[in-house]
């Protein structure tokens, strides 16, 4: 098979399918008659050939996919006006802690919140299939150990966890997980959502702040240390 030909074919196996395609899975489509050397270049050339449309092909940590560019988002969304999930903000935070400091218990979580951590909120992440057990703690109790999933790595558009922000900038952290939030549905923090570790009427703009072990929020520190409702 032919360069031309194998690029065709990979490129209508992409756009077809509806999950990532690892490269192992695109080998598949060739047998030996395509090696993966063949088949990365395959791709690097796709990339070029999509660089100025809407859709881009991407790697992520579950394989390859084409999708739409964030500029074209605008535009995607006046087809499907309906409002997507709303989060609190503790469930963003715990989400953060597990992303940044994981595999970490419940007891972890609350150590760095400085808050109990609602069961409600864990099982939320678990069935948006964003973080998962891993195993459990060798220690008292053999508490469970949580880690983020490679659905919420392509998800957040990421190929792996070293592309995660540095947690030296706070500030770019947030910008990242409200990329999440605007790309795949998590949802802007809504005005007058009541935290279970702080009062109504928070803002939507309100960021979270890297102090020591603990997140807080930098309009209401002092919420941060009321206790959440198990």
């Amino acid at each position: 098979m032919n360069t031309l030909d194998a690029k065709r074919v990979l490129e209508t196996a992409l756009i077809c399918s509806q999950q990532p395609m690892s490269v192992r899975d695109m080998r598949t489509l060739f047998g030996e008659e395509v090696t993966i050397d063949t088949i990365r270049h395959l791709l690097a050339d796709l990339q070029r050939d999509w660089s100025l449309r809407g859709v881009e092909l991407v790697a992520l940590s579950s394989g390859w996919r084409f999708q739409s560019r964030p500029e074209m988002h605008v535009f995607l969304d006046r087809l499907h006006p309906e409002k997507p999930p709303r989060y609190a903000r503790a469930t963003l935070e715990t989400l953060a802690i597990i992303a940044y400091r994981q595999p970490v218990t419940r007891g972890d979580i609350e150590d760095i919140r400085g808050v109990t951590v609602n069961s409600l909120t864990l099982k939320q992440l678990e069935d948006r299939g964003w973080i998962e057990a891993i195993g459990h703690r060798d220690t008292v109790g053999r508490p469970t150990l949580f880690a983020t999933t490679r659905l919420f790595l392509d998800d957040l558009g990421l190929a792996s966890l070293d592309q995660l922000p540095l947690l030296e900038s706070p500030a770019m952290a947030l910008d990242a997980f409200n990329a999440l939030a605007n790309d795949v549905g998590l949802g802007k923090f809504p005005d007058g959502e009541r935290r279970g570790d702080a009062s109504i009427g928070q803002p939507d703009t309100a960021e979270l702040n890297w102090s020591g072990d603990t997140f807080t929020d930098i309009d209401n520190q002092q919420a941060s240390l009321s206790r959440e409702q198990p």
